[in-house]
């Protein structure tokens, strides 16, 4: 039994669906992107390496001072999983928090805010 099998369940749980997402707010102080831009890479490359879902793209503020990295897929969990290190790793963006959400956008959907730490 594989570690996410073992953590969340065999893959046949998964619904059918990529309703799921985990959605990050952060400070950023800039209106240089680059720094953004390889981010996503990074998390883009990785979601589907693992095939956990989709990188959705980024809203930030005119002025830089902060914004939104999107991500969807069957099962926030997984998903988080993939994208928590990485995210905890980087460098770009501050403050950062995860909304763990578990399914379509609605009011009475469960999610979980979860902040990201820099690790050393």
């Amino acid at each position: 039994m594989g570690i996410f099998s073992r953590l969340f369940g065999s893959e046949s749980r998964d619904p059918p669906n990529a309703d799921h997402a985990v959605i990050v707010h952060f400070d950023y102080g800039s209106t240089d992107l680059a720094a953004l831009f390889q981010l996503e890479e990074q998390l883009e490359r990785s979601i589907s390496n693992a095939g956990v879902g989709e990188f959705d793209g980024n809203e930030v503020a005119v002025d830089g001072s902060d914004g939104f990295l999107y991500m969807y897929g069957p099962n926030a969990d997984r998903l988080f999983v993939v994208v928590r290190p990485i995210l905890e790793r980087s460098s770009a963006i501050r403050n950062a928090v995860a909304t763990v959400r578990y399914g379509p956008p609605s009011h009475d959907v469960r999610s979980v805010n979860i902040p990201l730490y820099p690790q050393a």
